[in-house]
């Protein structure tokens, strides 16, 4: 080991540790910033992706040729462009050649380039590639001093910096990355549409975002689907450049005979893999979760087919379509983060209109330079061809010339006042051509290729001939990926979703009958089946614990409980322990004081109404949709005085049109149920006065049908008293003794 020492002396730097980390790290966060992880705008490719076509452009894979090997081409970007390891380089590649990733793939593939199942490709060594059209699209005119070159890593080759071609790329295929500090997600989008909008922006740049979306409808992913966003969604997200797009799967009904039906999934959201999406709807069977689908079945081959059938055949589609939605991936969010890198190299987030006039921009400056290269090309060759007139007009001087001089270049620059290139270009002819040297050949082609130069010069100095010169390039492009052709069509459907119904529990949870049994100590459990009085009395509680309450429900039903002290707990039925055992607590679903005590434990049901009355004889009429708890800290309902206590949670049948309350003075008033008042929340109003005792308990009934109550002992009778006329006075009434026989109690049910 080497002593400090010995090293030389600037090899030893005294930096603090915090100031050299931060210099290291922002060297490689700006290193994967911009060599790496952002794609350029104007040609939406990141470098690896960029040095991958140019590596098969030199090994001549252009679409008319044949295949290579991918691992050939792999090697050759990693041996020349991009020192990196060769499974990086080969999943870039086989993402290019995806169908299924990209909307117009730029790499050709044969062999197994993996599936929208989520399977790899193959290994390299088995795979063979090529451009695509799209690719040579997007590279068009790098020899035509379009672009810049640079060196590679090691100074031996060159690259371009940009592709120049007027393919749109950085919109029509997308793209994701993670940098440090910052990500992108750009989602595909129609090439006709993005030409259209761009040339919308060259005949009126100051065109606001709102106005490209009359031509950009929004994504159009490679693999379909539904974008159920609204207008005022997609358009705010291209407007800043960031957001996210609902993507829907395509879900047909298909009616059978006999009344059946069925749903087909013949496409599915943007880089949802298909197995994935397959096991998540079986995970919801086998788990119950979603009790109205019975089966799913995976019918694809080259087309994507799911197949899923209904638990019967009353099923709603709708319902069993928005269930889905919700609960798997045949609905997901696709990011927009439109953060790329701009012509100087530096990120920033885009508006949809930033990005298609910083590409068009690069686009006008390509058209330049390709003017000016094919100018100083057409001034080469007219020097040329004046060269060649002079030896046509003085042939034989020339030949004389030729083979008497031992230096001939000079005396010919001399005599005819030639240029060098001029010289030397007539010294390479070789003797066969001379025939050909025809005066009006040479003068016709200089004539042509005068004119051409004007024409550029014209161009170049126009910028209306310049846009006029771009319109007519992207109508082009537009006639060869235009929504008539195959490639060209749109293929994600617009369609703006209505707004989410509620999921009823019913189609999350399997109906099954259970009987909802609460201890004395507040153990509760739910037993599979309605059981009668005589199955409920033989339930066995802990030792010192017996029966509280039981009541008969649904799994699918919502339970209340409430407690003296006026709140209210909604508990799932589904949610609730077992039979098995003596169940849990029920402090384990509920947030419950220590001191309360269990009022009423009672079937939630829509449209019911509740009768809630005090021990100190207020009360008033909830809707049972107003003491639904939707936390584990229930619902404060009934407002108590110090020391006051919940008495009577009383539903109140179809029909109830009087009340009857009875106080611990034994003294009983009827009144009609219209003069308690419907609440919310609140103390009430009184029901009975009182001079000592409070509320002992109180009913909702039907006047004409009478007031009946259970008799004591075994024979379980029950008396009805038709005749109450003694009793009716007005609500807050001190009452009368009941009929005779009225339970000593002082309840009116048992």
């Amino acid at each position: 080991m080497t002593d400090i020492a010995e090293l030389p002396e600037d090899s030893v730097r005294n930096t603090p540790f915090d100031s050299a980390l931060s210099d290291r790290y922002l060297v490689y966060a700006l290193s994967t910033i911009t060599a790496r992880s952002l794609p350029d705008v104007r040609d939406g490719l990141k470098p690896v992706h960029r040095r991958l076509l140019w590596a098969m452009r030199l090994l001549r894979l252009d679409p008319a040729s044949g295949y290579k090997k991918c691992a050939r081409v792999v090697g050759d970007v990693i041996g020349k462009y991009h020192p990196h390891g060769d499974q990086s380089v080969y999943d870039a590649m086989v993402r290019l050649a995806q169908t299924f990733s990209l909307r117009y793939p730029l790499v050709d593939g044969q062999g197994n380039f993996g599936n929208i199942d989520g399977d790899n490709a193959a290994a390299m060594r088995y795979t063979e590639a090529r451009l695509t059209a799209a690719a040579g699209e997007l590279m068009a005119g790098l020899d035509e001093g379009t672009v810049d070159f640079r060196p590679t890593y090691n100074g031996e080759e060159e690259e371009p910096e940009i592709f120049p071609g007027l393919f749109p790329n950085l919109l029509a295929n997308g793209a994701t990355g993670i940098a440090v500090g910052m990500a992108t997600s750009i989602p595909p989008h129609n090439v006709a549409e993005l030409i259209d909008a761009a040339v919308l922006l060259i005949d009126k740049p100051e065109a606001e975002t709102v106005e490209l979306l009359d031509h950009v409808k929004g994504p159009d992913f490679p693999t379909g689907g539904v974008l159920v966003d609204s207008p005022a969604v997609i358009a705010e997200a291209y407007a800043s450049g960031r957001g996210a797009f609902r993507v829907r799967a395509k879900i047909d009904k298909v009616d059978e005979k006999g009344g059946g039906w069925h749903l087909v999934v013949g496409e599915i959201p943007y880089q949802v893999q298909k197995s994935k999406l397959i096991e998540q709807i079986a995970e919801l069977i086998n788990d119950k979760k979603l009790p109205i689908l019975a089966d799913v079945r995976d019918e694809s081959d080259e087309e994507v087919r799911i197949v899923l059938e209904p638990r019967s055949r009353t099923v709603d589609a709708e319902m069993l379509m928005e269930s889905l939605f919700r609960l798997t991936d045949l609905e997901v969010r696709v990011s927009l983060n439109l953060n790329v890198l701009d012509d100087t190299r530096t990120p920033m987030v885009m508006s949809l209109k930033q990005a298609l006039a910083a590409w068009l921009k690069h686009q006008f400056e390509v058209l330049v330079r390709r003017s000016q290269h094919r100018l100083a090309k057409i001034a080469d060759r007219i020097e040329l061809l004046d060269g060649y007139l002079i030896v046509y007009l003085n042939l034989d001087r020339v030949i004389q010339i030729i083979r008497e001089e031992d230096e001939p270049k000079p005396v010919m620059m001399a005599e005819f006042g030639l240029t060098d290139r001029q010289a030397e270009a007539i010294l390479n002819m070789r003797l066969r051509s001379l025939r050909r040297l025809e005066e009006m050949e040479i003068k016709k082609e200089r004539a042509t290729l005068d004119a051409e130069g004007k024409e550029l010069e014209a161009l170049i100095a126009s910028p209306a001939r310049q846009r006029t010169r771009m319109k007519r390039d992207l109508a082009a492009l537009r006639e060869r990926y235009g929504p008539e052709t195959a490639l060209g069509a749109r293929r994600t459907l617009l369609s703006e979703a209505a707004p989410a119904r509620e999921i009823p529990l019913e189609a999350m949870v399997e109906r099954e009958p259970v009987t909802v049994i609460l201890s004395q100590r507040g153990w509760i459990r739910a037993m599979k089946g309605h059981l009668d009085e005589a199955a409920q009395a033989a339930v066995k509680f802990k030792e010192g614990d017996g029966p509280a309450h039981a009541i008969r429900a649904q799994t699918t039903d919502r339970i209340l409980l409430a407690t003296d002290q006026g709140r209210f707990y909604t508990l799932p039925a589904d949610k609730l322990p077992g039979g098995r055992g003596f169940g849990e607590p029920v402090r384990l679903f509920a947030d419950i004081d220590a001191d309360a005590r269990v009022a009423a434990l009672l079937v939630a049901k829509p449209g019911a109404e509740l009768l809630l009355a005090s021990g100190d004889g207020k009360g008033f009429v909830v809707d049972m949709a107003d003491v639904a708890a939707e936390t584990r800290k229930g619902k404060q309902v009934v407002n108590l005085r110090e020391g006051g206590r919940l008495k009577v949670v009383h539903p109140v049948a179809q029909g109830d049109d009087y009340v009857a309350a009875i106080g611990d003075n034994r003294k009983m008033v009827i009144f009609p149920l219209g003069e308690l008042p419907r609440m919310a929340r609140g103390q009430g109003v009184t029901i009975q006065r009182y001079k000592d005792g409070g509320l002992s308990d109180a009913i909702s009934f039907k006047l004409d049908e009478g007031l009946s109550w259970t008799m004591g002992g075994e024979t379980g009778r029950t008396r009805t008293e038709t005749d109450l006329t003694p009793w009716r006075a007005a609500r807050g009434a001190a009452g009368r003794m009941p009929p005779v026989g009225f339970p000593r109690d002082n309840r009116f049910r048992g």
